[in-house]
């Protein structure tokens, strides 16, 4: 067994890569959301399967998967699986080239993980609370609500002109909000397509009651001002001036087009199932 230690960003995708090259059978990613992310591009499209120790402060792949949010009895759950030999091969969606495996936002989503990145000596600390800050303030003072910033193409010649904000899923949850999960299209799974959820206003009643149905569970249903679309194998993102974008919780800049799609069994992964 061999242990590394990343320091900056993308060095987790470079280890994992050379563990798939070297023919590890196995690469345990202990960490965030966004350290998750690294390890599972390094290892996508190989036999090199990957197991999921959650490390950061939501760890909202480990916790889709059923996994404690507990480190030590995670341990426990993989060790368990990888005796079982317990290992299949699920779906990434991939966003200009970059998997990811639990959802890329675009407009306001992305927005407001710019606003916590810039704060990161706080994010472990204050946590959820940073969020829910992040969220007011950048609604209120740093986002544009007057125009629409994106527009969607899907692959079966279904468009949305006003995109302000999309949740592009290929779990559900969207996000966990403490223990509470964001319930938005509870079809989503690892092994279908793509789920899409499109806000077409800022409206904040809209916003507040689409948000208060999804932590009820169950999903969100669609409406004038939602739009949903589920098993989803391409979609394109677009605008004539930048908009941001996150993929699993990293932010990534700015673009004038994103291009989505769904890529069946990406990757191997040790199914680290709690005890029923």
């Amino acid at each position: 067994m061999q242990v590394v230690e990343t320091n900056r960003r993308g060095h987790a995708t470079r280890f994992a890569e050379d563990a798939a090259r070297r023919g590890i059978d196995v690469v345990v990613a202990y960490g965030g959301d966004g350290t998750l992310n690294e390890v599972a591009t390094g290892v996508a499209t190989t036999e090199t399967a990957l197991a999921v120790l959650p490390g950061g402060s939501t760890n909202v792949f480990a916790r889709t998967l059923g996994m404690p949010n507990d480190a030590l009895q995670a341990v426990d759950l993989i060790v368990d699986a990888l005796d079982r030999n317990d290992i299949s091969p699920i779906g990434l969606g991939r966003a200009n080239g970059r998997y990811f495996t639990f959802h890329t936002g675009l407009g306001y989503d992305a927005a407001v993980v710019r606003w916590v990145e810039q704060r990161a000596a706080l994010k472990r600390y204050a946590g959820h609370p940073l969020f829910v800050l992040a969220s007011l303030k950048t609604f209120f003072m740093d986002f544009d609500r007057k125009r629409p910033h994106f527009s969607l193409q899907f692959e079966d010649g279904h468009t949305v002109d006003e995109g302000y904000f999309s949740v592009v899923m290929n779990t559900n949850p969207y996000t966990y909000l403490g223990n509470r999960p964001l319930d938005l299209v509870p079809s989503t799974k690892l092994e279908t397509g793509l789920s899409v959820v499109t806000f077409k206003t800022m409206n904040p009643s809209h916003i507040i009651r689409t948000l208060a149905s999804a932590l009820k569970g169950g999903g969100v249903k669609e409406k004038p001002w939602l739009d949903i679309q589920t098993n989803v194998k391409a979609v394109t993102a677009s605008d004539s001036r930048a908009f941001p974008y996150q993929l699993d919780g990293d932010y990534l800049g700015e673009v004038r087009e994103v291009q989505f799609e769904y890529v069946p069994n990406a990757l191997r992964l040790v199914r680290s199932h709690p005890p029923l």
